[in-house]
């Protein structure tokens, strides 16, 4: 196994076990199934396991088998705190007791604000408290570092990376959203602030395996290096020095065994040009089937409504390329689930960023597009809880 270092020089594994997507039997996490995926990639180096409290049954289930395996000690738990759920410091430190026990352990390695989008929310967090909270449960050894997950926009990302002394940061990075979500530009914002970066969403959830267009199969089958889809992907990432681990949400024992071996052996430059420029191809099969021609520049930025067009065009465009269930959940977590929507629906049609568009995209027509097909029922839900929550 691979290793990169976190901000203090500790060993994290270059592949990291993410733990949102075990096996499930009746609904219920198969523990034994889980056991031997988590334990053979232990054993293989594995050594950074990503939890959530919103995950369910996952926190348990990960202090079931470390304790019982007697490796506690030997490997970084991750998990994260649901700022959305928490209304003062007496539920926050009640939550947070919660966490330690189900997860048996009375510290946690890298605790993260889960999904964090916007500063607004992190201010409201501030002034509640919680950097005292947080302070406190380092010096008890409680908490060793701080951090948070991401969905939303590369500019919002990097205010937020200046607002705190963050340890750690997670952000959703892959080959297609190179330049949507954070990008490589907070990625290498990070990097030169010296925080580490933990990568979700290597393979879009799969889909940059399951649902890639044949040409882009075609592609990657006549390269004669061999990989498979899912090791391109791996390897695209662990070709960057910026980034610290990759997260992976196995859970078969064949994926466990398959990452394990793609980390082992990928290292940063080991993709020239050549390999590069053949990535690139594959990218364009796949934004051939995209409704919008967005390249995430962010000239037309910003928006004097807060719409977030660039996010809003690649939740579109993901709308056609890896289904409509995957594009509204992606949307609402980045521009409903903030303090201030960044929704498609905020448009006024001033056209102020078609003047800048080097693509010169219609704008203002393929907002009302996206607006209409993303900002439905399930959406609008979404915004009147987060309204409610501004009630508090």
């Amino acid at each position: 196994m691979n290793y990169r270092l976190d901000k203090y020089g500790n060993q994290i594994s270059a592949l990291g076990f993410g733990c949102m997507r075990f096996q499930k039997n009746m609904g219920r996490i198969d523990l034994q199934e889980a056991e031997r995926e988590i334990m053979a990639a232990y054993h293989a180096g594995v050594n950074y396991y990503d939890t959530a409290y919103i995950y369910p049954g996952s926190e348990a289930a990960l202090g079931e088998i470390f304790e019982k395996n007697g490796i506690r000690d030997q490997v970084l738990i991750a998990t994260k705190l649901p700022h959305y759920l928490i209304r003062s410091m007496e539920g926050l430190e009640k939550l947070f007791q919660e966490q330690l026990a189900r997860l048996r352990t009375d510290h946690i390695d890298y605790y993260l604000m889960h999904m964090l989008t916007d500063i607004e929310t992190w201010r409201r967090l501030k002034d509640m408290g919680i950097e005292g909270w947080l302070e406190e449960k380092k010096r008890s050894g409680a908490i060793r570092q701080v951090g948070f997950s991401y969905h939303g926009n590369s500019e919002m990302f990097c205010r937020l990376l200046d607002d705190y002394d963050w340890e750690f940061c997670q952000i959703q990075y892959n080959y297609m959203d190179e330049h949507s979500q954070a990008g490589r530009r907070g990625l290498h914002r990070a990097a030169e602030k010296g925080i580490p970066v933990i990568i979700m969403e290597p393979l879009r959830g799969g889909k940059l395996v399951n649902m890639l267009p044949e040409e882009a199969r075609k592609l990657f089958a006549a390269h004669p290096a061999g990989y498979t889809p899912a090791q391109w992907a791996l390897r695209w990432l662990w070709n960057q020095p910026e980034v610290t681990c990759v997260l992976s949400g196995m859970n078969t024992l064949e994926m466990v065994e398959d990452n394990v071996r793609t980390a082992s052996s990928a290292q940063v430059g080991d993709l020239g040009p050549e390999e590069e420029a053949m990535l690139r191809q594959v990218v364009e099969a796949i934004n051939a089937k995209m409704k919008v021609g967005c390249t995430g520049c962010g000239y037309c930025m910003p928006c004097p409504k807060n719409v977030d067009i660039p996010g809003v065009f690649a939740n579109y465009n993901r709308r056609y390329t890896e289904g409509k269930r995957r594009a509204q959940i992606e949307h609402i977590m980045c521009t409903a689930l903030r303090r201030d929507s960044s929704a498609a629906s905020n448009c006024v049609g001033c056209g102020k960023c078609e003047q800048h568009c080097p693509q010169h995209i219609r704008i203002r027509e393929e907002l009302r597009n996206a607006g209409r097909e993303l900002e439905g029922p399930l959406y609008r839900t979404a915004r009147k809880a987060v309204e409610l929550f501004k009630a508090f």
